[in-house]
């Protein structure tokens, strides 16, 4: 076999060509590809080159802090970026909302599968996902500004049935992160969360005619590696360069953590409790949607908070949690370990994870509640100045059996405190999230609507229902004004059930809820 070029990252950087399409790995602030990118952008700042870059990613990769994807921030550098989730590369948004650049979301399950439709040369992804939100062409197209005009979805008729149909390209370069690569560029992932796209991605880019570059720890003997744990093969892999040791960190900023890779398991108690606040009070009412042996998803924010619960209160057993990245199993973990998970029993690829997922596999699914439509129409992907991207939500929430948004009532400055088994708001939130109209729909109640899904939307204060009439309010917190502390301070005035219950006052007491023994 013919060994490995191994080059310094200077010399990756010069591999990328004004024009190209490039594809960077990595999943929030785990797996980037640091050393790579970095490269390339302090080849850019110096020469002005490459530039007009199309940037290509699904999972949002950084940590807001110039890391991931704000090493291609800057004006002149990319022409066109396609990503899935944008929140966590600023300099990236920034340029997009100020027509900078052309700019796309996309479904980050569907640009997953997008890499193995450009390895096997077919004509585009076609997919139901999407239908109904921005991603649809009747509602954009998944464009973000006004100096985006080509059409990367179309709508298909496939056999009766509506479809989008999500183009393919060729991808020129791909910036893929791994752990140990052989003498004959061999790679396996086996510190890294997962695996992730690697595979895929390093397919799509070699049969594309393209340059694979794979950022690793270390390389070691021929022959040395397990074969079953090599997840790029060295006939994919053109050249290789080794990171220092903080630009390969498993997650940015974090040490390793066997942990997460299966090396070790931790006692679930060592997990540390969460302190009193909104975000657990929707966490703990969110906890009790939890179906026995059911398999579930977890989102960013508020539903991180339900694994904590569900530890604290012993049931992390009776359910099976999943994270789009790909464990099955264990204890999801936040911040910059979003994508990991403590324990899990099983790690697959970010797309297999996702054909799981978009062919109705989760029996729930706990997402973010942010700007919420009288007929349940929810955005978290776009704001005003703030381009966050709707990462997996859309993959996820519109084909889970049953969806539960979580998140606080509003924003902005909210403060609450729990006295005797009641709610007090202390402070309130500036800004109103039940709103008239949402600015992105990431997702569509009347999609949801039509297939008869199951949806709540649990704040700190009060819980509503997606009926076929729009939201209507079903709970409200013990201690809680229904008029001053609900109604004025929405846009819209809610629906009302027949009976409005009240929330279970366990809910905001220190003490364990005890949900083990119901």
């Amino acid at each position: 076999m013919k060994k490995v070029s191994i080059i310094t990252p200077e010399e990756a950087a010069l591999k990328v060509q004004d024009g190209d399409t490039i594809a960077t790995g990595g999943f929030v602030s785990c797996a980037c590809p640091e050393t790579l990118s970095k490269a390339l952008e302090k080849r850019f700042l110096e020469t002005g080159h490459p530039q007009n870059l199309t940037l290509f990613f699904a999972a949002g990769q950084g940590h807001r802090d110039g890391t991931g994807g704000d090493h291609y921030g800057h004006e002149g550098m990319v022409k066109r970026v396609i990503g899935g989730h944008w929140d966590r590369a600023p300099k990236l948004g920034e340029l997009a909302l100020n027509n900078k650049i052309e700019a796309y979301n996309l479904p980050q399950g569907v640009i997953s599968h997008m890499y193995r439709d450009i390895a096997a040369h077919n004509i585009g992804t076609i997919t139901h996902v999407g239908l109904k939100t921005f991603a649809d062409p009747r509602n954009g197209g998944g464009k973000l500004n006004d100096v985006t005009k080509e059409d990367l979805v179309k709508i298909v008729n496939i056999e009766g049935q509506e479809r989008l149909l999500y183009k393919g390209f060729p991808i020129n370069v791909v910036f893929l992160r791994a752990s140990y690569c052989d003498e004959y560029g061999n790679c396996t992932v086996h510190r890294e969360i997962g695996p992730l796209d690697v595979t895929a991605m390093a397919q799509a880019c070699k049969n594309s005619g393209g340059k694979v570059i794979v950022q690793v720890e270390k390389i070691v003997q021929g022959g040395s590696l397990d074969p079953k744990l090599v997840a790029i093969p060295g006939i994919y892999v053109d050249s290789v360069v080794v990171g220092t040791e903080e630009e390969n960190m498993q997650c940015l900023g974090m040490p390793y953590d066997g942990a997460l890779t299966g090396e070790f398991r931790i006692p679930v108690d060592a997990i540390p409790p969460i302190p009193m606040d909104a975000k657990k009070i929707i966490a703990r009412r969110a906890a009790m949607e939890l179906p026995q042996d059911a398999i579930v998803n977890l989102g960013t924010g508020a539903p991180e908070k339900i694994a904590n619960v569900a530890a604290e209160e012993g049931i992390s057993d009776k359910m099976t949690l999943t994270v789009e990245a790909g464990s099955i199993a264990g204890v999801p973990y936040g911040g910059t370990q979003f994508g990991a998970a403590a324990n899990a029993q099983c790690i697959i690829p970010h797309n297999v994870q996702f054909d799981f997922y978009q062919g109705g596999g989760l029996d729930v699914a706990f997402l973010g509640l942010a700007e919420t439509a009288p007929n349940g129409d929810l955005n978290v992907s776009k704001f005003g100045t703030r381009l966050a991207g709707a990462g997996g939500f859309i993959d996820i929430t519109q084909n889970a059996k049953k969806v539960v948004y979580c998140g606080t009532f509003t924003a902005k400055g909210l403060k609450t405190e729990c006295k005797d088994g009641k709610l007090v708001i202390t402070q309130e939130g500036a800004k109103k999230k039940f709103v008239k109209q949402v600015e992105h729909i990431t997702f569509s109640g009347d999609y949801a609507n039509e297939v008869h899904q199951p949806v709540l939307y649990i704040t700190e204060r009060c819980v509503f229902e997606l009926r076929p009439e729009g939201v209507t309010l079903t709970e409200i917190a013990p201690g809680i004004d229904l008029q001053t502390q609900i109604l004025d301070q929405m846009e819209f005035v809610p629906k009302m059930a027949d009976e409005i219950k009240t929330m279970d006052a366990r809910i905001f007491r220190d003490e364990l809820m005890g949900l083990a023994n119901d």
